[in-house]
């Protein structure tokens, strides 16, 4: 049986607060790419969060887009792994996602 297709997106930008979510310009905004499973959107994410430590508003997050396409697949949450990050959660650093914000697992 193939392995289910699970699309997940890497994006980031600039926020205009660090405590929220919101991005000072959507028309910067980096789409860093289409991921077909979490591990490869985390190994993305990951990068490019490391190349940008140096800003604090610089955020980048891992939006688990399958879920958004159809929410009610079975199976749909069941790709990341435990205590990964979770959609739309701002951690990231250079030395690991979870030594800045961070929602819990």
């Amino acid at each position: 049986m193939p392995h289910q297709q699970l699309l997940h997106l890497v994006i980031g930008g600039e926020l205009e607060d660090v405590t929220g979510v919101k991005f000072r310009d959507l028309a910067k905004i980096d789409l860093v790419g289409a991921y077909p499973s979490y591990e490869e959107a985390h190994r993305a994410w990951r990068a490019r969060a490391q190349a940008t430590v140096d800003n604090a508003h610089m955020r980048y997050f891992i939006i688990h887009a399958h879920r958004l396409l159809d929410p009610l697949v079975e199976g749909a949450g069941d790709d990341a792994p435990r205590g990964a990050i979770p959609a739309g959660s701002v951690a990231r650093s250079a030395a690991s996602p979870t030594s800045r914000r961070e929602s819990p697992p």
